[in-house]
């Protein structure tokens, strides 16, 4: 693979890569593949990411679309981008043990339908198609939702006699998401929505760190899959930004050879930290590479309750086999762990 030899500098956007959800959910289901023989089922991809798919693959996790094509008895994973109530319902009955590692944002937005519906709101969602995250928020209340993606569909809604609610889609790009709101809140003047947005934190953060280097890149390199919504939304942004060349890749594979002058170099919510270093390493900027830090993002969020008892029954478990007392375990410290290095490991496993 011929290397580039005109890149002056990479500019590297703070934050990029792994969001909260992300590593909580990736760290629970290496949890999963340590502590039960394969196969490990997950209902849908654990995150939208290829190569993270790859390597739990090679672990033996099983990816499905529907909880039927788990055997029963089978450990289940369920993603972070949320699960519809059916498809929860149905992987409880039928595997051994379950693990729900949907993102807590995406549990508010849930949350959030389920008591709007009960209030008797017809709630406009501004979703994708098709996208897993959609598919699982409007499954909540199906017969009160409508979903949109366009101004041209909200001005298609009816009139509707029931107060209504605007939710959103926690991975929409902030300029998909302000048109479609604003039209919105036009058609329907005493509209409903929360005090604080459901698009995502890390979406918003990425988005704004990919803006403030976009003015002075030749070139923009977004690192993630197709089907990663937010990836897909960086990718946008900059081309709106005017950006004359932006590249969308998987891997260090997919870039040209004739990159040259400055190079910014980001990464969607799903994508690991070794394909940014991958891709520095192949641009080799003659000037070395400078952070574009927009904002310090030190959000956290814990394993799910189950992981967190394996954790604790495995310390316990550990303890006994030393032969010292259940309060001698081992206490985990998660927090300290990055999802990146848990990718490693498997890897290297």
């Amino acid at each position: 693979m011929a290397v580039p030899t005109n890149v002056d500098r990479v500019l590297l956007a703070e934050p990029r890569g792994f969001c909260a959800g992300v590593e909580m959910a990736i760290k629970a289901l290496a949890w999963m593949v340590r502590s039960f023989e394969a196969p490990v089922y997950c209902y849908h991809e654990i995150v939208h990411n290829k190569i993270v798919v790859q390597r739990f693959e090679a672990q033996g996790v099983v990816f499905v679309d529907d909880i039927a094509d788990v055997p029963p008895g089978r450990p289940i994973m369920l993603s972070a981008h949320g699960s519809a109530p059916e498809v929860v319902a149905a992987a409880r009955a039928r595997g051994s043990y379950v693990v729900d590692s949907v993102c807590p944002l995406v549990t508010k937005v849930h949350h959030e339908v389920k008591v709007r519906a009960s209030k008797g709101y017809r709630i406009v969602y501004v979703g994708h198609e098709g996208h897993e995250e959609a598919v699982g928020t409007m499954a909540v209340a199906p017969a009160a939702i409508s979903r949109v993606e366009s101004v041209a569909e909200v001005e298609a809604l009816p009139r509707f006699d029931e107060p209504v609610a605007l939710l959103a889609q926690t991975t929409l790009s902030h300029r998909d998401w302000e048109g479609v709101a604003v039209a919105v809140r036009d058609r329907y003047p005493d509209v409903w929505s929360p005090g604080r947005s459901d698009l995502c934190f890390a979406t918003t953060n990425r988005q704004s760190a990919l803006m403030a280097m976009a003015p002075t890149c030749d070139a923009i390199v977004v690192i993630g899959s197709s089907n990663s919504s937010n990836t897909r939304a960086l990718e946008k942004l900059a081309l709106e930004a005017g950006c004359p060349r932006v590249f969308r890749v998987n891997s260090v594979d997919e870039l040209p050879a004739d990159l040259s002058g400055t190079v910014g170099v980001t990464a969607g919510a799903s994508a690991p930290e070794e394909l940014v270093d991958e891709i520095i390493a192949f641009l080799a900027p003659a000037q070395g590479v400078q952070v574009m830090r927009v904002t310090d993002e030190d959000e956290y969020f814990p394993p799910p309750r189950n992981i967190r008892e394996l954790q604790s029954a495995i310390g316990v478990a550990a303890a006994g086999l030393l032969g010292g007392p259940p309060a001698a375990g081992a206490q985990f410290d998660d927090r300290a762990l990055a999802a990146s290095d848990v990718l490693a490991a498997l890897h290297t496993a």
